[in-house]
């Protein structure tokens, strides 16, 4: 590298760095760090062990974050004193060491970056992901299943774990809904990126005549919360009906009355859940995602009640795409938040979602 080039890159790093203290606030954390060390210091904290862990996870998070921050501005700094004595120095050794100490600078600075993405409440959690096909019929039914499969694969380049929780088949091909459960490091984080509804442009291969199609359908992304928050669920406040396995979801499928549908009485809210065997392990599973679906309610009215006051207006359901998946007359992947965009639908398609994701992430820093 030239002398220059590294400097550019000590300049941007600083902004970068700059941008990531007041973002992060990180003297409140380090003020909430003493205090959070105050309490697991106390005689009676792992009293409720549930509480206690969930408290000290986050105080390893928190003090993570603020360690890797001071050694990364640190290091900062001696890269600034080391540029100034090569600058005033004629040695090539000199040029290659503060190189190579840029570049392990750099690679550092991208992973503190990218766990700075993934710091929100609830990035750490697993994610409940629902898939729902728009207006359409089979063309938006196939759509969602080819989603499905785009979702499964991600997963399992990230090494997570997919369940399926509830799968109903599509009429004539792809599915009609699709609930599943991924489970690994920092899932709802990444996928939260994906909550919205994804459009499809192509010629049809259920179309005789091979006629340009769009199709729609959404994703709905939620954190699968266990003990993380407490939501008054009341017995009289719900509807339980249980009902044969069916489908991808159905692993013994029409033996026993294994799946388990609640209805939430006061909002509606239907989950359903026919992965496990047995009816008491679905109905544990359907309360963990009825406890996410309320507490999502309860996020989606504060903020309207937010866009309220500011006098914003509400988004129209299918006319909010995020995505444009367009593989006719052109190939192209375009996400409409962060205009990320990718010639490459196959690969997208195939689970090469990392750059939609990261590029999203990045541009609701201070949002």
């Amino acid at each position: 590298m030239e002398l220059y080039e590294i400097k550019n890159g000590l300049n941007k790093a600083h902004l970068l760095i700059e941008e990531f203290y007041r973002s992060i606030d990180i003297e409140s954390y380090r003020r909430e760090i003493e205090g959070l060390t105050i309490v697991t210091e106390q005689d009676n904290f792992w009293d409720d062990a549930n509480k206690a862990k969930i408290t000290y996870d986050k105080l390893n998070k928190m003090k993570k974050i603020v360690d890797q921050y001071d050694v990364l501005a640190t290091t900062l700094n001696n890269l600034d004193e080391t540029y100034e004595l090569v600058k005033s120095s004629e040695e090539v050794e000199f040029l290659e060491i503060l190189e190579s100490d840029y570049l392990k600078f750099q690679e550092d600075l991208d992973k503190f970056e990218k766990m700075m993405l993934l710091s929100g409440e609830h990035d750490n959690l697993n994610a409940i992901v629902e898939i729902h096909p728009g207006a359409g019929g089979t063309e938006s039914q196939d759509w969602a299943e080819m989603l499905f499969r785009m979702y499964q694969r991600y997963a399992s380049r990230k090494d997570w774990k997919v369940e399926v929780l509830d799968y109903l088949d599509g009429d004539v091909a792809g599915i009609k809904s699709v609930t599943m459960l991924i489970k690994g490091e920092d899932v709802y984080g990444h996928l939260k990126a994906e909550k919205g509804v994804h459009r499809l442009v192509r010629l049809s291969p259920f179309d005789s005549a091979k006629r340009r199609h769009t199709s729609f359908a959404s994703v709905d992304v939620m954190p699968e919360f266990n003990n993380e928050i407490e939501i008054d669920i009341k017995n009289e406040d719900l509807k339980i009906d249980t009902y044969r396995a069916s489908g991808a979801g159905g692993q013994h499928i029409n033996k026993t009355d294994s799946a388990v549908r609640i209805t939430h009485i006061p909002t509606n809210i239907v989950v359903t859940c026919q992965s496990q065997r047995s009816q008491i392990k679905n109905r544990e599973q359907a309360m963990i995602m009825l406890k996410s679906k309320l507490y999502q309610l309860m996020l989606e009215k504060q903020a309207s009640e937010l866009k309220e006051l500011k006098g914003e207006q509400k988004e129209i359901a299918w006319g909010s795409q995020i995505r444009s998946y367009v593989l006719h007359p052109y190939s192209l992947v375009k996400d409409n938040r962060s205009n990320y965009e990718s010639s490459n639908p196959k690969a997208v398609l195939d689970g090469d979602l990392d750059g939609f994701i990261y590029a999203y992430l990045k541009s609701t820093i201070g949002g």
